[in-house]
């Protein structure tokens, strides 16, 4: 399974021992804003030169607007700067009617997108028939939302499996979901930084090793 850093701020993409090899990060307008950015062409390449200067191999960066022209003029400078930061891009692009003219365009240039936000089968199938390289549905929002996220999870991972959309899996809140979805068989999960990290410990395996500790205390005294 990939891990990707959800995440606009590249200060917290490098993170300690623990934490499983990350294989870049996501973003969208939402998480560039609480990064203190403002979602722009010119963010979004200082983006990539981050990851590019982070050592990170892939950047999901998502189109603003569903404007044909305006989505044209940001891929060409965007593909451009991946290919001279080493960065293999993907562009996000929302899993919705209102975007398929700019669905089509930005697949017409050979870029690899993933859809966002999708939320229900119906979705899925509609994303395997455009040829999407990923989906990436909101867990955490379904299951807040009161859904049984799991049968559309298999869902996902079969239509997957089939050589459909590959599921990149977001708003992870527990790790118990994480295990789930590694169950699954997921293609890649997005986690933000602090997630990782408070998930690199656990209490138990603490415990265990001051146990260790004590046990070895007391025998030298044998």
């Amino acid at each position: 399974m990939k891990v990707f850093l959800d995440s606009a701020v590249a200060s917290a993409w490098a993170l300690p021992a623990g934490c499983p090899p990350v294989q870049g990060v996501t973003t969208n307008p939402s998480l560039v804003l609480q990064a203190g950015l403002p979602v722009t062409l010119a963010t979004y390449t200082g983006l990539l030169r981050a990851a590019s200067d982070a050592g990170l191999a892939e950047l999901m960066l998502q189109l603003p607007r569903p404007d044909v022209a305006e989505a044209l003029q940001w891929l060409e400078v965007l593909q451009a700067s991946a290919a001279d930061a080493g960065v293999k891009l993907t562009i996000k692009l929302p899993c919705h009617p209102d975007w398929l003219a700019c669905i089509r365009a930005v697949q017409a240039k050979d870029q690899a997108i993933l859809l966002t936000g999708l939320s229900n089968p119906v979705q899925l199938l509609w994303a395997q028939g455009l040829k999407a390289q990923y989906v990436a549905p909101y867990i955490g929002r379904l299951a807040a939302d009161g859904r049984d996220v799991w049968p559309f999870m298999k869902a996902c991972a079969a239509v997957q499996q089939a050589g459909g959309p590959a599921l990149l899996a977001a708003s992870i809140k527990s790790p118990e979901v994480l295990s789930q979805l590694i169950a699954c068989g997921a293609a890649a999960v997005t986690l933000p930084p602090a997630s990782l990290v408070a998930w690199a410990g656990d209490a138990l395996t603490n415990a265990a090793m001051a146990q260790f500790d004590r046990d070895i205390a007391t025998s030298l005294t044998l």
